[in-house]
């Protein structure tokens, strides 16, 4: 089995595969927002990747997020902050969602074998079920606006980490290995670590340190989302 990593959604099709699971990768924010929604009891979140898209769904009435360079777009529910995304309101609500980076991860993706949302979040819970698989896996980064991105390879690291430390025998694509290393550097202070990436920089001018922090702490849920039919569900075999 084989675990490798892509850095942009551009480049998805280098890497897909037949039977291969695709983790959409995230972290700051959307795949910390989804996995947010799902602990806190939505039911279903409907991935688009245009606003267009999104604005036909809010003209049906549902309830909808969007976000465009790290704000939410005028006119709808939520934006793209995981705070957004807890308490009574969403609770068993179907969302629909657009992001910048995320939401155009998962439509690259859309067709693979098995899709899922990683995150800091939900990390063990993730490797732990990526494991009892035994299938490929492909850590898809969905980076800022095609180019690569620090957080997200970090956390790429991480699942490396983790699953390579395994008695499973797991052949390390280049980047993958790459990226093990990289998260080495950074596990002790993520946070201190990627002080100066460009999105960190770019949410912190926006006022949104407390979303980072929250983005960076490990295992606060153990949900699994998962894209099914169209839609991402909550999976209920973990």
């Amino acid at each position: 089995m084989k675990i490798d990593a892509c850095f942009s959604p551009y480049l998805y099709p280098v890497y897909k595969g037949d039977d291969t699971i695709v983790v959409i990768i995230d972290v700051l924010r959307a795949t910390s927002a989804i996995c947010t929604a799902f602990e806190h009891g939505v039911e279903k979140i409907i991935p688009v990747a245009t606003v267009e898209e999104a604005r036909v769904y809010k003209e049906k009435g549902f309830l909808v997020g969007a976000e465009r360079n790290g704000l939410p777009v005028d006119g709808f529910d939520f934006g793209n902050s995981p705070f957004h995304y807890m308490g009574d309101p969403i609770k068993g609500k179907t969302i629909v969602l657009t992001t910048t980076n995320g939401t155009q991860a998962i439509e690259a993706a859309k067709d693979a074998y098995k899709v899922v949302i990683g995150s800091f979040l939900n990390m063990d819970a993730l490797c732990s079920w990526l494991l009892s698989e035994n299938k490929n896996i492909l850590l898809l980064c969905s980076g800022w606006k095609n180019k690569f991105n620090l957080e997200d390879a970090v956390f790429a690291g991480a699942v490396t980490d983790a699953i390579s430390n395994t008695p499973d025998k797991y052949n390390l694509g280049d980047a993958c290995l790459a990226l093990k290393y990289l998260y080495k550097m950074a596990k002790e202070n993520p946070n201190k670590f990627l002080s100066h990436s460009s999105h960190k920089e770019r949410l912190a001018a926006l006022n949104l340190k407390e979303d980072v922090r929250y983005c960076l702490t490990p295992n606060q849920t153990k949900v699994i989302p998962i894209y099914k039919e169209g839609a991402l569900v909550r999976m209920y075999d973990v």
